[in-house]
């Protein structure tokens, strides 16, 4: 394997590591040894920004299971860099808070670092994975290490329930996801995201095209907290708030931005992909901001903040997804949506990832985020006051900050957007900028809500759970100052991005519409002019502020007394409802009686079974072909027959032993009519030692008595019954027809070719046994040990006679 695939696993074979140091060297911190990784991998990633601002890509293959078209291939292009950066510089800036934030002596902390670290790893396979199997088992990685961690504190039940919606929402996006993933393969043949971009053409005729979209975007949307399914993040916020800054606001929920970045040459340029994300992307806008406005908790102000952000990115990718239809030279008023959203992915990374580590700093130092009892902390906080003013000041969109450009810039492609002549949006395409400024305006004053609830007013030491509320120690203070000094730096000095992250994404974004050697022209600065934008933003300070003012007013209104989102009923009913049709079920299904399962079983057979023969035309019956049935085979045919229906009437063990021993050497002698000797050979030695083993065994025993019962007829068992019979027999004749009219060529001639070769052995019982059926036979020895490990533990803890029974 290459460098680069070590550093994705990285992650992973640290996370073995880390409860032998946390056992073994306890009095240091875990979170100093888990520091290093990212810190080390953020500056080997670093290397790469020459490569991709140049044009070029790097691909490193390694099998997996080539038989199948997955092979562990990390694709690293301006787009992957961009998200490895945020990766593991975020990751290194949240774990020195965490090392702060989480005391030593009172948390688990081996459990939080394997959950980070096995979060980590995932994304990183995630974001550097070109084949979509492997790309979905990362994914899916992420959303069991994120359900870990949201229920580190376990004892808590909004832990534990949060954790279970993280789970439940996210991985039914995944395997809705997964499901997409298929039908690219059954398009193209491929797994490669590469090869299937290559495919595009393919892809676009096919009738799988929008079944394929529809349930990728499931997985996209899942993960992103797009709306309706935004529900899960609010509740995630019960987890440890380093564990909010990174992976509810900078890498997790990115996920879906990211497949969505990567699949638009796939999809994009068609009317289904640009609304769908457009559509989907501005309801969470504005969904997002305006339940923000509601919230009393900082970090649920922030996690309906980051919804509302995520929105705003997903509908700049599908506005411009339609850069693809017009091709190659595209204007760039049509490029400029997904600028937008490539600078504003990076800028959300560094202000909420801020502002998540102050409201932690918060929480920590005075025992409460509850906006209601907060207040006064200008005076008592300053660090965290000033990191906290140029974080919301950056979200609310406020020059001089990295949030005002990319939100300007959100402004110029909706805007833009109007001006597309294709996908109906000459009528249409005047509700984005409309809805984009309403969203604006309720970002601007959840931001001032957060600011002058928190530091502003009469310091109330009375309203703290803590005696003495102070300033954090630096250690805390370090990675969101970080992370503040680059929003005033992105803000000053947005053209350091410019070539070497945001144009190589853009290019990965929207491969197809460069000539070879040409870039896409990103030059971005504040001022632009007296322009609509302007006037927008103008718009947003101005109602925003009004908006706030009155809040006293408005804050009385049901609408604002009401936090919990309202589509959480439908959550909780769908879950209830499921548990209990679930045991409704099981209350029919589960009676304990072994002839309703059989009931229950053979009715499934009979109308699964009928209904595929009769869909595909299958029941045929060939009585020409038959071959004919020598006497001696009626013969052995009727004793066994004979043999079985005398077995109810026997009243004696030895005598029903002995029958039971003719019908297996019977069955035996039918196996060398049938050409199989070394099935009859171990028939015959499994029937002669049971024979023997039964008749030492229940020599010993009573007689059988017999048992007085009156006989019920039950008319619908019969009719199962024949229809399990004839349905049965019905395949055997169809199945020996159809293969007779098809000419099919028999199986057997497979193994006589192979057996040799593939598997070196002459036998081709023994062959298939062992290795053609390989895992079934392993199975079977899984079993086999198991029971071994009963015998050999009833063994260990045989009673000794003075147990209590």
């Amino acid at each position: 394997m290459t460098v680069l695939h070590w550093a994705t696993i990285s992650p992973f074979l640290l996370a073995i590591l880390i409860p032998f140091l946390y056992k073994y060297a306890r009095p240091i911190h875990t979170g100093w040894f888990v520091l290093v990784l990212p810190l080390v991998l953020f500056i080997y990633f670093i290397q790469f920004i020459p490569i991709t601002s140049a044009g070029d890509v790097i691909e490193y293959s390694v099998p997996w299971v080539p038989s199948l078209g997955i092979n562990f291939t990390v694709y690293l292009d301006g787009l992957s860099l961009l998200f490895l950066l945020l990766i593991t510089g975020i990751g290194t800036l949240v774990i020195l808070y965490s090392i702060y934030y989480l005391s030593k002596k009172t948390e688990k902390l081996n459990n939080f670092y394997v959950y980070l670290l096995m979060f980590m790893g995932a994304m990183l396979g995630v974001v550097l994975s070109d084949n979509l199997i492997v790309l979905y088992v990362f994914w899916e990685l992420t959303s069991l290490a994120s359900s870990l961690l949201i229920s580190y504190w376990f004892h808590r039940e909004k832990s534990t329930y949060g954790a279970q919606k993280s789970m439940l929402i996210t991985v039914f996006g995944g395997l809705s996801m997964l499901g997409g993933f298929c039908l690219l393969y059954v398009m193209t043949g491929t797994f490669s995201i590469r090869e299937i971009i290559a495919h595009v053409d393919l892809i676009t005729t096919s009738t799988l095209f929008l079944p394929a979209m529809l349930l990728i975007l499931l997985g996209a949307f899942t993960k992103s907290a797009q709306f309706p399914f935004h529900i899960w993040l609010p509740d995630a916020m019960e987890a440890p708030t380093p564990v909010s800054a990174y992976l509810h606001s900078a890498t997790m929920v990115k996920a879906g931005i990211y497949l969505v970045a990567r699949l638009t040459p796939v999809f994009g340029g068609g009317a289904e992909w640009f609304w769908i994300l457009s559509v989907v992307g501005i309801t969470t806008l504005c969904w997002g901001s305006i339940s923000a406005v509601r919230q009393k908790d900082l970090k649920s102000i922030l996690a309906f903040s980051t919804i509302s952000q995520l929105g705003l990115i997903m509908c700049l990718l599908g506005l411009g997804s339609a850069s693809l239809y017009y091709g190659e030279g595209t204007e760039t008023i049509y490029t400029t949506a997904i600028l937008a959203a490539v600078f504003h992915l990076i800028n959300h990374a560094t202000f909420k990832g801020s502002l998540f580590m102050t409201a932690g700093i918060i929480d920590h130092e005075t025992g409460t985020r509850d906006i209601r009892k907060l207040g006064g902390l200008m005076t008592i906080m300053p660090v965290t006051f000033t990191i906290s003013l140029i974080g919301l000041a950056s979200m609310a969109g406020l020059p001089p900050f990295n949030g005002f450009l990319s939100k300007e810039m959100f402004f110029t492609g909706v805007l833009n957007s109007t001006e597309l002549d294709i996908f109906n949006m000459q009528t249409l395409g005047v509700l984005f900028p409309i809805l984009a400024w309403i969203a604006s305006v309720f970002t601007f004053v959840y931001c001032m809500v957060m600011f002058f609830k928190t530091f502003t007013g009469k310091f109330k030491p009375e309203n703290y759970d803590v005696k003495h509320v102070h300033e954090a120690p630096i250690g805390m203070l370090i990675s969101p100052i970080i992370l503040a000094s680059l929003v005033v730096i992105f803000g000053f000095f947005p053209n350091l991005l410019a070539y070497t992250l945001i144009e190589p994404a853009m290019a990965a974004i929207l491969p197809n519409l460069l000539a070879e050697g040409e870039v896409f022209y990103v030059n971005i600065y504040h001022w632009h002019g007296f322009n609509a934008e302007l006037f927008m933003t103008m718009g947003v300070i101005a109602l925003g502020t009004f908006i706030f003012l009155m809040m006293k007013r408005w804050s009385k209104m049901a609408f604002y007394l009401k936090e919990r989102d309202p589509l959480n009923w439908f959550y909780d009913n769908s879950l209830s409802g499921l548990i209990s049709g679930s045991q409704f079920i099981t209350r029919i299904q589960m009676t304990g009686l072994l002839r309703d399962y059989f009931v229950y079983m053979c009715v499934f057979m009979i109308l699964l079974f009928s209904y595929t023969m009769y869909r595909y035309d299958a029941f045929a019956i060939d009585t020409v072909n038959v071959t004919g049935i020598d006497p001696f085979m009626w013969i052995l045919t009727l004793v066994f027959i004979g043999a079985t229906l005398v077995i109810p009437f026997i009243n004696h063990r030895i005598t029903a032993i002995i029958v039971v021993g003719v019908i297996g050497f019977l069955l035996a002698l039918f196996f060398v009519v049938f050409r199989a000797p070394d099935l009859a050979l171990t028939q015959l030695l499994v029937e002669t030692v049971t024979v023997v083993l039964f008749m030492l065994a229940f020599y010993h025993l009573p007689e059988l008595r017999k048992e007085s019962f009156k006989p019920r007829f039950n008319f619908v068992n019969l009719i199962i019954s024949i229809a399990v019979g004839g349905l049965v027999t019905a395949i055997a004749f169809s199945a020996a027809a159809l293969g007779n009219e098809a000419n099919f060529e028999s199986i057997a001639e497979y193994f006589i070719q192979n057996s040799k070769e593939l598997a070196g052995g002459y036998n081709m019982v023994n062959v298939i046994l062992v290795d053609f059926r390989g895992l079934d036979t392993l199975l079977e020895v899984l079993v086999l040990g198991i029971a071994a490990l009963g015998v050999v533990a009833l063994i260990k803890l045989r009673m000794t006679g003075r147990e209590d029974v």
